[in-house]
């Protein structure tokens, strides 16, 4: 949601003692980010990931927090859906009953915080001050992605009313048609009008009001798509930041900043894309042994992603020579001529053939190398990523955006219908492509379940 909220003013107060919340959620971080927020002068009601991506409720006074209920585990997997239940009910005689925080489909029970309030204590939420989400009333912006809100206005409902685990892949997903009541200020947000992303499809029209840039995407719980993991790359350079959802890569400092996907695969043929500000960009694979960013030297570290001591595989197509940089254990980092430079007016293609061990790269939507593919190091899980030098590199990895910027005009999905790209990743027919290439796949766990 980058610099992006929805916000609504309550004609009227509702059930302020008595209310539900489901959502489900996709972030870069989860660091001092905003979920729900309202507040009156110096007291506030909150949803919130702390300093320590630790989920939290809390009531605010404007001295202390009354209300102060949070989880004793982090949110830090930027790849994975969570979907998350709080049940509001001040009235219940037994404390730990006043609030209850479910995530993907289980009570939390192991709290590091639980002051539950007051009995019969008033919330700000549902009262007639403005209601946030995705940010507070200043910033505090969650980056990620949101689906299926539900606000329950005098009800509460365990995780089973919203979601399901799914026969086929055992994972849990959204109902698409709950039955719960909404009550008079309840609502539920679908996000399926491109048009009017704030449109309330609980019955009710309370519609939220977008301020920013609300991008509709295609990710989804039932067909997760790959994001940059920010964990490797921040383990070693803590300039690295993953924006707009965890497709951008930016860097702050003279330093190359890596960024790759949450999925490493052994098999299969893949394609995802990448725009970038700057020439001095790069983009691969990368295997599993020690992903480490480069530095600020130039030669063979500018490469996408520096392995200590040699000891793994990356292969990466760089901008402004052209050329194949490979990273092997036994050889350390080479380079070899491709195909032509590229700057930050082009969409460069990556096409992994995991089944073949084959690389292929494009140039606005041309494979380079008159369509020889670049032989690749097999029996290794390889993630899918960037780097980039004191700039920004945004992948496209199906979700239909660089940035944040939905594309427009034609646009092309994979043979299986899924992901939107710029340039078309069904490239098994092109006289140009070797005989073995067939139809490349967006990574998506639909995809990645057949495939991978």
């Amino acid at each position: 949601m980058a610099s992006t909220n929805l916000s609504k003013t309550p004609s009227s107060a509702g059930n302020r003692r008595k209310f539900n919340f489901s959502f489900w959620i996709k972030g870069t971080s989860y660091i001092s980010k905003y979920i729900f927020f309202s507040n009156s002068g110096s007291t506030e009601s909150t949803l919130f990931f702390d300093a320590n991506s630790r989920f939290e409720y809390y009531e605010y006074n404007g001295s202390s927090k009354t209300t102060k209920v949070t989880t004793k585990r982090n949110f830090k997997d930027a790849g994975a859906w969570y979907h998350i239940v709080v049940s509001v009910d001040t009235t219940q005689s037994t404390d730990s009953n006043r609030v209850k925080i479910y995530v993907n489909g289980t009570q939390e029970t192991d709290l590091e915080n639980t002051t539950y309030g007051a009995q019969n204590f008033d919330s700000l939420f549902n009262n007639t001050t403005t209601q946030y989400i995705g940010s507070n009333a200043s910033g505090g912006y969650f980056d990620g992605a949101m689906t299926h809100i539900h606000f329950n206005d005098g009800y509460n409902y365990d995780p089973s009313s919203f979601g399901e685990t799914d026969s086929t892949s055992g994972i849990w997903k959204p109902k698409t048609t709950p039955s719960v009541t909404y009550g008079t200020n309840g609502y539920f947000l679908k996000f399926e009008n491109s048009g009017a992303m704030g449109t309330d499809s609980s019955g009710n029209s309370n519609t939220y009001t977008v301020s920013g840039t609300l991008t509709q995407i295609v990710d989804t719980p039932n067909n997760n798509f790959a994001v940059l993991n920010p964990l490797p790359s921040q383990e070693f350079l803590s300039s690295a930041f993953y924006e707009y959802g965890g497709t951008n890569c930016r860097s702050s400092t003279a330093n190359f900043i890596a960024g790759v996907s949450q999925f490493y695969l052994d098999k299969g043929k893949w394609y995802f894309e990448m725009q970038t500000a700057t020439a001095d960009a790069h983009i691969g694979i990368a295997g599993e042994n020690k992903i480490q960013n480069g530095g600020s030297t130039g030669g063979v570290n500018n490469r996408l992603f520096y392995y200590e001591d040699s000891t793994g595989y990356a292969y990466s197509y760089n901008g402004p020579n052209g050329m194949i940089y490979f990273s092997t254990p036994s050889d350390g980092t080479q380079t070899a001529s491709y195909g032509n430079t590229f700057s930050s007016s082009d969409t460069l293609g990556c096409f992994v053939d995991l089944d073949n061990n084959k690389l292929y790269f494009s140039k606005n939507g041309t494979i380079q190398n008159s369509g020889t593919g670049y032989s690749i190091q097999d029996d290794i899980l390889y993630a899918f990523g960037t780097s980039v030098y004191q700039s920004n590199s945004s992948l496209n990895y199906g979700n239909g955006s660089f940035k944040g910027v939905k594309l427009t005009g034609t646009t092309y999905s994979d043979a299986n219908g899924f992901g939107i790209f710029k340039y078309s990743p069904n490239q098994g027919g092109a006289s140009n492509f070797d005989s073995s290439a067939k139809n490349f796949y967006a990574l998506c766990t639909k995809n990645i379940k057949e495939f991978g």
